[in-house]
């Protein structure tokens, strides 16, 4: 069986449940879904969708840097909305955080997240960039 490594940071929020952070297998880094938690604090930012999405992507480069990768490393992006109608406004915000080639992605709208959040994000990256 694959080597599992957890990935845990002070500079994310801590886990609201009985999952890890991030975990790295097969060359992989896994990301949980983030929301727009502070981590000092773990409550949410506010509910504005720029300002969750940006801390998502804060916490999200945390637990990157965490398991020794950046965010040109993510390969995938799953997206949650509690309103698809928002789509641009989160494409503009994922430009101004990610460079070409940008990762594969799948934009969903859910009913809810937890603690209210408008937006979740979970990622999945590759341990090394290139071949």
């Amino acid at each position: 069986m694959e080597k599992i490594t957890t990935i845990s940071t002070t500079a994310a929020p801590q886990a609201l449940g009985p999952y890890s952070q991030g975990v790295v297998t097969g060359g992989l880094l896994f990301v949980s879904g983030q929301i727009g938690l502070i981590p000092e604090t773990g409550q949410l930012i506010d509910d504005d969708l720029s300002h969750q999405t940006k801390q998502v992507f804060d916490n999200i480069h945390s637990i990157c840097a965490a398991a020794g990768v950046g965010m040109q490393n993510i390969v995938k992006l799953t997206i949650y909305l509690t309103d698809l109608s928002q789509f641009n406004l989160v494409n503009e915000l994922m430009q101004s955080r990610f460079d070409k080639p940008y990762p594969a992605r799948a934009t969903v709208e859910i009913s809810a997240l937890p603690k209210n959040a408008l937006i979740e994000i979970e990622a999945v990256a590759a341990m090394t960039v290139g071949g």
